[in-house]
Order: C-alpha cells, then sequence, then structure tokens
C-alpha cells in the first residue's frame, strides 16, 4: 500500500510541510582519524555526484536547509557543501567545534594540549570569519557514555564559552542520559541557556523520564535515527514527549546520507526522503509542522 507521501508525490506535490528542515544528516564522513583525516582521501567531484541526486530527492518533499552534521577532522568540507547548496538549491549548514566521542580518536593534538578558553577562541573565529568561505552556523561537539572523563569535560565547556560569545546552539552527540545531563550542568553552570543545547541520538537513551526531564529543563531533545530499523521507536520517543506536552523541545531527523570516505564509490548512501514518505504520514499535521518547521527555526534561527 503506498503511503499518503507518495501518493502526494506521484500527483506533483511536495509530501512534506513547505520550509522543512532536517536538523542532522551527513554528506560524507571520513573515519580515518584526526591523525590521517585529509581531503587527498577522497575525490571531491566523486563526492559531489554521489549526494546531489539524493539531495534533488528530498527538495521535492518541501525541505529548503539541511544541517550537515560532519565535524572538523571526520570529513568537513564547507567547499564541497557550497557546490552542492548552489546546485540542489537546499541550503546546507555546516558547524564548528570538534568531535570528542569514539575515545577521542577524531581530536586533533591541540585539543589535548589548549584549554577551552584557547579552543573556543578558535571556533569563535570561525564562525565570525567563515571556513572556506562558508559560516559555521552551530556547534558539533561529541562525547561518549557518562560520566564525562576530564577531555570531553573540556570540550564541552570549551562549546558553552563558544555559544556565549557568537549565540550559537550547541549540538553535542551523546552516548547516553547520564552524559546529556552532565553537559547541561556544565553548560548552565557556565551560564549558557538549556535552549542552546541539543541532545543529539537522545532515542539511544531507554528511559523517557530523562528525555522529559531535560525537555522540561529547556533543552532540545533530539531524536535523529529514523529509519525503517528504528520506525515504531521513534515514534514512540516523539509521542511520549508529545503526550507531555513537550513537542516544542523535540526534534527529529534520519542521521542518513555518509558518504564512506575509503569505501569504494563511497558505500552505501542513506538518502534522506525516509523520514517523510514513511515517519511524518503516521503524524497529526500539526504536530509534523512543529518537527519540521518550526521547531529547528527557534533551535537554530
Amino acid at each position: 500500500m503506498q503511503t499518503l507521501s507518495r501518493r502526494l508525490l506521484l500527483l506533483g506535490l511536495a509530501a512534506g510541510p513547505p520550509g522543512a528542515v532536517l536538523v542532522h544528516e551527513h554528506i560524507m564522513v571520513d573515519f580515518a582519524g584526526a591523525a590521517k583525516a585529509s581531503r587527498a582521501n577522497y575525490n571531491r567531484d566523486e563526492v559531489f555526484r554521489v549526494a546531489l541526486p539524493h539531495l534533488a530527492a528530498l527538495k521535492q518533499h518541501g525541505c529548503v536547509r539541511l544541517h550537515e552534521c560532519t565535524p572538523n577532522f571526520v570529513g568537513r568540507d564547507p567547499v564541497l557543501l557550497a557546490r552542492l547548496q548552489e546546485a540542489s538549491g537546499i541550503e546546507l549548514w555546516t558547524n564548528t567545534g570538534l568531535y570528542a566521542a569514539r575515545e577521542f580518536i577524531f581530536l586533533p593534538d591541540y585539543a589535548h594540549s589548549e584549554n577551552a578558553r584557547q579552543l573556543a577562541r578558535r571556533w569563535v573565529r570561525e564562525a565570525r570569519e567563515g571556513v572556506e568561505g562558508m559560516r559555521p552556523r552551530f556547534i558539533k561537539i561529541g562525547v561518549d557514555r557518562g560520566p564525562l572523563p576530564a577531555l570531553s569535560r573540556k570540550i564541552v565547556t570549551a562549546a558553552a564559552y563558544a555559544s556565549k560569545e557568537t549565540g550559537l546552539s550547541i549540538c553535542a552527540h551523546t552516548g547516553d542520559g547520564l552524559a546529556a545531563r552532565e553537559q547541561l550542568e556544565i553548560l548552565t553552570r557556565n551560564k549558557v541557556e538549556p535552549s542552546k543545547f541539543v541532545w543529539v541520538h537522545a532515542q539511544n537513551e531507554r528511559d523517557f523520564g530523562i528525555h522529559e526531564k531535560l525537555a522540561r529543563a529547556g533543552a532540545w531533545v533530539e531524536f535523529d535515527g529514523i529509519s525503517p530499523q528504528g520506525l515504531e521507536w521513534h515514534l514512540r520517543c516523539v509521542r511520549a514527549l508529545a503526550e507531555k506536552g513537550l513537542a516544542h523541545r523535540t526534534l527529529i531527523s534520519h542521521d542518513a546520507g555518509w558518504y564512506h570516505v575509503g569505501e569504494p564509490g563511497g558505500g552505501r548512501f542513506r538518502g534522506f526522503t525516509y523520514l517523510f514518505t514513511d515517519f511524518v504520514p503516521q503524524l497529526e499535521a500539526a504536530l509534523t509542522r512543529q518537527l519540521l518547521v518550526d521547531n529547528p527555526r527557534v533551535a537554530f534561527g
């Protein structure tokens, strides 16, 4: 049976709310680690050819903006994003920050030697001056499960300093609910508003009570692994917060894409349309608009 979204597409109509934003996706990732990360590891033209059709398909669903969440030293490439943005007509946002998850393999040497203030100055400079012609529009960091070690706490503290100075929101890849609570404590201790904190991968925490607690504190709870395998769980997560009157603190996305540097042809590229074709048709229209249009603009501008 065809979903409502697919029937609309056959009629030439957009299957998502006009102005939709996907807040957590990737065009390309390079998992070689900071010591081996290099533009020489991939062919920019090949990545462009692979990614562009997926962005073209996404545009049919009314999507106008995609947040490209690949951090520095994991494959961030603003030049590639600018090319894809112009060719696809979808606005692509890049980020500043550093990714301390996966046991710190994506941190450069200076992340170990510099203090939080010094790291923050790097990110503030990128936010103000741009990176290869593109201005970062959010701060992307990453931590593993809690309790957080000192190095992870330093990265979070640096994000707090940079957010206070630039006004940018902080998207934090987060291992579990404990790590999410610890990060929010660090941010609030440094006088960063909870609304500047986006708990990335909140679906990995199975306790709805922790989702509710952070949402009530004012943070954004992001369920961003929407896929055929995670469909029912993500629906449960979204509905659980909506039933508590917290839909206005909820974000959704796929965490899809991923041209994998080092794999032939980039490996399997997962597109950006499943959320529109199979997920949101199971939600009320007003909730869909809130999740995909209103909330991203409140969270990020």
